[in-house]
């Protein structure tokens, strides 16, 4: 396909292209469940009649309230920076410069911004590690429980959960936990947001009790890209100081086009989301019991994942797995069925599904994948590895990232920096989280995964060499 240089042109031939979407944002185009008309005339500023975001009396305040009723939350804020703005608001509302913070080691970058914008100290609680599928599980109740007792000043937990492939944690469980410490619960349910709306999906974490939950509409609900909810539960939180972190990480004049996309998903699901749901979980329950025939191709959860550990899984996301053949399916689903997939890693491959979706495009996955099923099998064992040397491991914190990041640095080469301290982080993204974080001690295991995801091809963001050939370090 001939693509314009210039965006707009771009966008509006891709959008009549044959492509179909299994990636974010949920509307997936579709224009017949979601659609937003003639953006330029309803694209204004804080006029009369229709209130201020920054300081909501009239229609956005109302708006709020009746997202806070659906979800079933106590307040909830309109995001239009993102999840990410709530993630930096919330963690600057719930602690002060200095303090200790625990945080599951696989949480999105932008939690690492807020501990280094915030000053504060990480205490990191690891997921599981499944060595089968080359993923991060969830975090155990009982892991969290142990650090609250052997650190007695942190000030607020963030958990991601569910996670970007769709593993949940127990929320219910590790939210008792943190209110018997007095602590605040902070849960990333960024790609959770339809989690709640049917029982065929993992609980959310509203309904778990945690105290404040991040929610991007557009991942998994249909909205504009771009806009998220912040929620907040209990006592423990205080709303003025939320209020106030959020006028610091939202633009003084918010988009009243992706506002309008809020109000837009508000009105289906209020009025049908029922209907769309059911549909929509039928529909997914047959396409991911047809998949699960497939012989050298596996679908993640398909009775695997779930039944080794107490993790729940969210059956919205296809997680298509076969060992080191990540990037060779992702390939053939583009390239000859034009099916643009969310992302890839060496080992699987990641479509995220919605409400939106059509039968067509799950009827074009499953005879893309049939073919692909047989092609796998060939060739299977082309590329051989361990796969410890892509496990995480406990690394030691020499320094927050704040004080490692303002310390004077030097470039060393990179295969020479063991044991030297990071001053950069190291992420793949998507999914944007951290195997390296400034201030943390360079170990074998973080040189070991620098090397196999080279060997794999895969894009490693965050280090200011992009050659990877050197690291900025911490002068001794």
């Amino acid at each position: 396909m001939i693509m314009d240089k210039y965006l707009y042109r771009r966008l509006k031939e891709y959008g009549s292209s044959d492509y179909y979407p299994f990636h974010m944002p949920a509307h997936k185009r579709n224009t017949e469940l979601f659609n937003i008309e003639n953006a330029v005339k309803i694209d204004i500023t804080e006029i009369d009649g229709f209130d201020d975001l920054n300081h909501a009396e009239g229609i956005l305040k109302e708006l709020q309230d009746e997202m806070a009723s659906l979800f079933r939350s106590s307040n909830a804020y309109i995001l239009v920076n993102g999840s990410t703005a709530g993630i930096l608001a919330a963690i600057g509302a719930c602690t002060n410069h200095g303090d200790s913070i625990l945080i599951a080691r696989n949480c999105h970058k932008a939690v690492y911004h807020a501990v280094y914008l915030n000053r504060l100290n990480p205490i990191y609680v690891y997921p599981q590690f499944n060595s089968e599928f080359m993923l991060s599980e969830g975090i155990y109740p009982q892991n969290v429980e142990e650090l609250l007792i052997t650190f007695k000043n942190i000030k607020a937990i963030v958990i991601t959960s569910p996670t970007y492939e769709g593993v949940s944690s127990d929320i219910r469980e590790i939210s008792k936990i943190a209110h018997r410490f007095q602590v605040p619960l902070i849960v990333d349910e960024a790609h959770g947001a339809h989690m709640g709306f049917h029982q065929y999906f993992p609980e959310n974490a509203i309904d778990c009790g945690a105290d404040i939950i991040i929610h991007s509409l557009h991942k998994t609900l249909p909205s504009l890209t771009q806009t998220a909810l912040l929620h907040v539960n209990g006592s423990l939180v205080d709303r003025h100081r939320i209020s106030r972190y959020l006028t610091y990480y939202q633009s003084s004049s918010p988009s009243y086009v992706l506002m309008a996309g809020v109000s837009q998903c508000m009105e289906l699901l209020k009025n049908r989301g029922d209907e769309l749901f059911s549909l929509y979980v039928e529909k997914l329950k047959d396409l991911r019991s047809e998949l699960s025939q497939l012989k050298w191709l596996q679908l993640l959860a398909h009775g695997r994942l779930d039944s080794k550990h107490s993790f729940d899984y969210d059956k919205s996301k296809l997680v298509i797995c076969s060992k080191t053949q990540g990037s060779f399916i992702y390939k053939k689903l583009l390239h000859e069925y034009h099916l643009q997939m969310e992302m890839a890693t060496s080992d699987y491959v990641l479509g995220m599904t919605s409400i939106c979706d059509r039968e067509a495009g799950f009827c074009r996955l499953k005879e893309a994948l049939r073919t692909i099923d047989v092609l796998v099998k060939e060739k299977l064992g082309a590329y051989d590895r361990d796969s410890d040397d892509f496990k995480l491991e406990p690394a030691h914190v020499a320094f927050n990232p704040y004080e490692a990041m303002h310390r004077k640095t030097q470039s060393i080469p990179m295969m020479s920096s063991e044991g030297r301290i990071s001053a950069e982080y190291a992420y793949l993204y998507p999914p944007g989280v951290p195997f390296l974080v400034p201030g943390e001690e360079i170990n074998h295991q973080v040189l070991k995964l620098i090397a196999g995801y080279m060997n794999l091809g895969l894009e490693i963001r965050g280090l200011s060499d992009s050659t990877l050939k050197t690291i900025k370090v911490t002068s001794l």
